[in-house]
């Protein structure tokens, strides 16, 4: 018996190492070719042509275009400004300008008008910075998710490492903290060459912990 087991045994053996030899190269080839795809405009221009917008999403009467990254965007629509203040002020528009992808929720000038009052100047305060970053990295996720992609009950991972809550209605996107009252997205699929943004009418504040 051993002598018909020993043959198979080094048959085994051999096609093993074979197939292990064989798999690396291609698997290196993958890594090679296919990494960060997200990050090109050609991917962004896609998603712009794949929400059946290649002109870009119309904010404000200005045209947000794909060959722009998030902040260029958002400093082109003005009801948006609190926000790109905001960013500016956290130290985050290096961040949101590099490749990401990310997927950001943006809130208007009138979400943040319905904090309580002086919570957008105590933001702002210089010694805040660090509580700023954390509200507004809340608003964004790593990856790249148009409209399409988010679905009821789905929790997403922002940066600042807690969940963001999705919940559709009535073919609404609504985002939240689980806990307050959600934000709706009031115009979805807004294409950057670094991701997607998302602008809804409230903010966003992460839980207490």
């Amino acid at each position: 018996m051993k002598k018909h087991f020993a043959p198979l045994l080094t048959a085994l053996a051999t096609s093993l190492v074979l197939a292990s030899c064989g798999t690396d190269k291609p698997a290196t080839t993958e890594t090679t070719t296919t990494a960060n795809p997200a990050d090109s405009l050609a991917a962004a221009a896609g998603d712009s042509a794949r929400m059946a917008k290649p002109e870009g999403v119309m904010v404000d009467g200005v045209a947000m275009t794909a060959d722009k990254n998030i902040v260029e965007n958002a400093a082109g629509a003005k009801s948006v400004s609190t926000l790109v203040s905001a960013v500016k002020a956290a130290g985050l528009v290096e961040t949101l300008s590099g490749a990401g992808p990310f997927t950001v929720f943006a809130p208007t000038n009138a979400a943040f008008d319905k904090l309580p009052k002086g919570a957008v100047a105590g933001l702002m305060d210089p010694a805040s910075k660090e509580k700023l970053k954390g509200v507004l990295t809340y608003h964004v996720i790593p990856g790249r998710l148009v409209a399409a992609d988010l679905k009821d009950g789905q929790d997403l991972t922002t940066v600042n490492g807690e969940k963001l809550h999705i919940t559709l209605k009535d073919g609404k996107v609504m985002v939240s903290n689980g806990k307050d009252a959600p934000a709706t997205v009031q115009i979805p699929d807004v294409i950057s060459s670094n991701g997607v943004t998302h602008v809804i009418d409230g903010v966003v504040l992460p839980t207490a912990k």
